[in-house]
């Protein structure tokens, strides 16, 4: 792994293309009701390239009455005219929006690495992605049909009667996105809701609003009507908790901490408003004792260290068998440490920073707290000097489940493991269930009947089989317990803002 990540005097602005560096200098404002606003207090915040602490553009915060202007613009916007679109005019404009999606692919991927520090090929990929999920939700649009049932009895013992059921959009949806993976998950809200005929506003995190910023731009360019999407930048105690308590609006979709999912819940009862919620993670890798060590060596690595942890599916509890524990650590450490640590600009960068030094001090504190309570250090475990806000890949064995690197949600590359002595199935996965959380999971073995017994054992929302964090946009992903509430992408993800009607005439 490299010592120093970043070269002395390293501009990242200064080596992205000349369309990023135009878009960077230009004014980001919030786009309420198809135009570009200051703001009512007309303030503002730097955002940092949180690898080199280089200022990148200076953002527009939005306060309770930005979010009371964007609501009311989605509110009539809602009424008239998006709501009342045939499916397949929606879908028309879900595929432009794709296809400038598509031509706008380099300035997104680069403003990723920016402001939230990925390294490029996760950004990359990232970018395919969103303009898939627009591809997904355009057709998924014109798909949204009822059904018929039989009427009630006391209907039909008087006459005939058809029963039928419609699919409705909920109304007005507030979406809140983290810093982590800020358009992909802007967008796998955002697709669904508009495809069902929702109109929005969105909240991305202060800390990463610039490629949300740029999607509002080709909105604007796809001819979206105005008030159909807003998109106010602010802070999550006061935008995100207003917005998340507005009367007019309808749903709330959050990703985030369980801690301010719980805020949210609290916010939304005023009127009951629906509630998705996608939280935090704890997720379980379970290591059999036939285990293919060549899937299972990049695979575990991946799952625990892919966006340096910084994911809520990352899979941070690793559960070996003893007979190939010691052989199996031994390989993924020497996995870990051929990591490259740089810029997400450098194609050869595998880990970049975390998002804030702040963050970085967090994670820190859990590998101090990790040595302190008796688990064995085995790679990584350090901060790196310099300006950005780097760890190294961090790996601990003798882990026990009592440890706070094993209990609580780190959000930063740090691998626990624990092992294990026991082929009984039940007794592997109350291991694996034993965490307030459930929202994904892996394991890994070569005898098809142990894993698909063992999977639906383990209790979380997405399981895989020899690989970890096997989502995509066509299948439904969300937790159980304190991993939140719903599911997102797929049919399910576009149900969360639909209402079903049921309708019986007498005829």
């Amino acid at each position: 792994m490299q010592a120093n990540p970043i070269e002395p005097g390293f501009s990242s602005v200064a080596t992205v293309s000349e369309v990023t560096r135009e878009y960077l200098a230009k004014e980001h404002l919030l786009l309420i009701n198809g135009e570009w606003v200051a703001g009512e207090q007309g303030d503002s915040i730097d955002t940092f390239d949180p690898a080199t602490g280089e200022k990148i553009a200076t953002v527009a915060i939005g306060h309770q009455a930005d979010i009371d202007k964007a609501v009311a613009a989605a509110n009539a916007a809602f009424i008239s005219p998006w709501s009342k679109l045939s499916h397949f005019e929606r879908a028309k404009y879900l595929s432009k929006l794709a296809r400038l999606i598509e031509d706008h692919a380099e300035t997104f991927t680069e403003l990723e690495i920016l402001d939230n520090g990925m390294p490029r090929f996760i950004s990359a990929l990232t970018i395919q992605n969103i303009s898939e999920m627009f591809d997904y939700y355009a057709g998924a649009a014109q798909r949204i049909e009822g059904t018929t049932t039989n009427p009630p009895r006391h209907i039909t013992e008087v006459a005939e009667a058809l029963t039928y059921t419609v699919k409705e959009p909920v109304g007005v949806a507030g979406q809140i996105v983290p810093w982590n993976v800020p358009i992909s998950t802007a967008v796998l809200k955002l697709a669904p809701a508009l495809a069902a005929g929702c109109t929005v506003v969105v909240k991305p995190s202060e800390e990463t609003p610039l490629s949300i910023l740029l999607l509002g731009e080709l909105i604007i360019e796809a001819g979206f009507p105005p008030g159909v999407v807003n998109i106010v930048n602010g802070y999550g105690y006061d935008a995100g908790q207003h917005l998340a308590e507005h009367p007019q609006v309808d749903k709330i979709s959050f990703t985030g901490s369980t801690a301010t999912g719980r805020k949210v819940i609290a916010a939304a009862m005023g009127n009951l408003k629906k509630v998705s919620l996608e939280l935090g993670g704890k997720s379980p890798v379970v290591i059999m004792p036939d285990a293919d060590l060549s899937l299972v060596v990049p695979g575990v690595a991946m799952a625990t260290f892919f966006l340096q942890g910084q994911n809520c599916m990352a899979g941070t509890r690793i559960f070996i068998h003893e007979s190939i524990h010691d052989e199996c650590i031994e390989q993924i450490a020497a996995f870990a440490r051929q990591f490259v640590i740089g810029h997400g600009l450098k194609p050869e960068t595998f880990i970049g920073p975390l998002i804030s030094k702040a963050h970085r001090d967090k994670v820190y504190g859990y590998i101090q707290k990790g040595i302190e309570e008796g688990a064995t250090l085995v790679c990584g475990g350090n901060m790196l000097a310099g300006e950005g806000n780097f760890i190294e890949p961090t790996i601990f064995t003798n882990c026990t489940p009592d440890m706070a690197i094993v209990k609580e949600e780190i959000f930063g590359p740090v691998m626990a493991v624990q092992r294990f002595n026991t082929t009984d199935l039940d007794e592997i996965a109350a291991m694996a269930n034993n965490t307030e959380y459930g929202l994904s999971g892996s394991v890994w073995t070569t005898n098809l009947s142990t894993a698909h017994s063992l999977v639906a054992r383990i209790r979380a929302g997405q399981v895989s089989i020899n690989c970890h964090g096997a989502i995509g946009t066509n299948i439904p992903f969300g937790g159980y317990g304190q991993s939140g509430w719903g599911r997102e992408f797929g049919q399910e993800g576009l149900d969360a803002y639909l209402e079903t009607k049921a309708v019986t005439a007498r005829l």
